[in-house]
């Protein structure tokens, strides 16, 4: 290799001293032609050679590009990596060389077969209002004490970043229509293109190229906002990156350390407060903040229409010997006067309505694991009043138990303890039989005092809520009466006198 200095002093040697060619060769030990070459150019230092030999990975040259072309079948995250193909020629073929060049060799063999590791993106400048992106993402949360796993799906807009992120417990159908239909409220308006990947409660089928087939409650939806779905080519997430960003992090930002809620919607409601904040944020080579470049934008959403769509779905179930229904493989109470009979439910995306005809029976959270119970205790309480040996294991009382007051369970024991076991068992019940009529505040305060006070029965208790329930009628005043003259009773005398 052929240093400045060298070429420096050749030249020197040549056209200040006059050196011959012949003579500077045999000083320096370059070659005539190197000679020649350094008096007719510029220093252009090192060049590489045309091509590269690899003389120790030669009997394994013919294995590698077998892998690598073999690659292009398999899924991208399982495709042999340098490191890996270093390590199976170790293991599998004997080879004792370095594993530089071996990652060397792959580097060109990879830009040679097409299947480059390395991705080259062109530079996009949005449309104002057109597009946002929509991608589901997984994290956990404790919900009430409980780690608990979920999915979020985030909504991006491509223009000015504005983003919307919510957490379900799934990501069924009505999950997916229940955030959209939430953001597009923090939004005040739809986006006319939505760019998704390929997700099932979506797409029933992927056909080539860019048709497919739609599931039939999405294309219901769809149609409901006016907007149109786009979607990605399979595995190539980068189409819409800005979402795919997003998703990582909403993670690393809004749920680190670990968010803590009493329930679902309290979480989401600390997500949204994230999400207005991010509104401030200045995106790296943007010069206006995502909620100035919002401002340019959201004229050109669609407006929202009056009503939303109702999104919910219609099942059919009969009450059994529980007096529970199956609903999509949990089960959920009705009163026991329903059992045995045939059960419409409406089920919404966070809770299921049952009706027996057109008449609402009961409600309950909704349940998304399989076999999970949701008893409600005031379905089953004129039950167990008929049966109250049953009262200590029935389910429903046993889960009701866990949250209710301390004082329901001295109150119990006073009963049981003034009027024997099934008596105050019996007893009990009736003033738990309140909760239908009374709110759950009075009805405490109302036990409270009757603890205070030693009452041992019901109707002392239900006497000492409704006298501080009703209030009494105060008159304030008189009403005004009309004020009629002063009768003639001279004419009783004349009545007599005719008689």
């Amino acid at each position: 290799m052929l240093t400045v200095d060298q070429y420096e002093y050749i030249r020197i040697a040549h056209r200040v001293y006059g050196k011959k060619i012949r003579e500077i060769t045999r000083e320096t030990g370059h070659s005539r032609n190197t000679v020649k070459k350094v008096l007719k150019n510029e220093y252009i230092g090192y060049s590489s050679r045309q091509n590269q030999p690899f003389p120790s990975l030669g009997p394994y040259l013919g294995t590698i590009d077998r892998w690598l072309i073999n690659d292009k079948d398999n899924p991208k995250k399982q495709r042999h990596t340098g490191t890996r193909i270093y390590n199976r020629l170790k293991n599998e073929k004997g080879y004792q060389g370095a594993s530089s060049t071996v990652l060397r060799y792959v580097r060109i063999a990879r830009q040679k077969i097409g299947i480059s590791a390395m991705q080259v993106f062109i530079p996009l400048d949005p449309p104002v209002g057109q597009e946002a992106e929509v991608d589901w993402g997984t994290c956990t949360a404790i919900l009430g004490g409980i780690k608990t796993v979920l999915k979020f799906l985030c909504i991006r807009s491509k223009f000015s970043g504005k983003h919307f992120v919510r957490c379900y417990p799934c990501e069924r159908q009505q999950a997916l229509f229940d955030a959209h239909i939430q953001a597009f409220s923090y939004f005040g308006g739809v986006f006319p293109v939505l760019i998704y990947d390929n997700l099932t409660t979506a797409v029933q089928k992927v056909l080539v190229g860019k048709n497919r087939i739609l599931q039939k409650e999405f294309k219901k939806f769809r149609a409901y906002y006016n907007f149109t779905a786009r979607f990605c080519t399979p595995g190539e997430g980068h189409e819409k990156g800005g979402v795919e960003g997003l998703v990582g992090y909403a993670r690393r930002n809004y749920m680190v350390p670990v968010p803590k809620a009493e329930n679902l919607e309290d979480l989401n409601r600390m997500l949204l407060i994230e999400c207005q904040a991010y509104g401030d944020h200045r995106i790296s080579g943007k010069e206006s903040s995502v909620n100035e470049m919002y401002e340019q934008e959201k004229h050109h959403l669609l407006g929202l229409p009056d009503i939303k769509f109702s999104n919910t779905q219609t099942a059919n179930g009969k009450s059994d010997k529980y007096s529970t229904v199956i609903i999509d493989k949990n089960r959920y109470s009705v009163p026991t006067q329903y059992a045995y009979l045939k059960i419409r439910a409406v089920l919404k995306v966070d809770g299921i309505d049952l009706y027996y005809g057109n008449k609402k029976i009961a409600s309950h959270p909704r349940f998304y694991n399989n076999n999970q119970w949701s008893l409600d205790p005031y379905h089953y309480l004129e039950l167990i009043g008929q049966r109250p040996g049953a009262f200590a294991s029935a389910r429903p009382i046993k889960q009701w138990r866990k949250t209710w007051p301390d004082s329901y369970e001295k109150l119990l024991a006073r009963f049981c303890e003034n009027k024997g076991e099934t008596k105050g068992i019996k007893d009990f019940i009736q003033v738990l039989l309140l909760h239908k009529k009374y709110g759950a505040q009075d009805i405490q305060s109302a036990i409270k005092k009757a603890l205070k006070t030693n009452v041992s029965c019901s109707d002392a208790v239900v006497q000492i809520l409704t006298n501080a329930i009703e209030e009494p009628v105060l008159f304030n005043s008189l009403p005004d009466w009309e004020i009629l003259p002063t009768p003639d009773v001279s004419v009783y005398s004349q009545i007599g006198g005719a008689v």
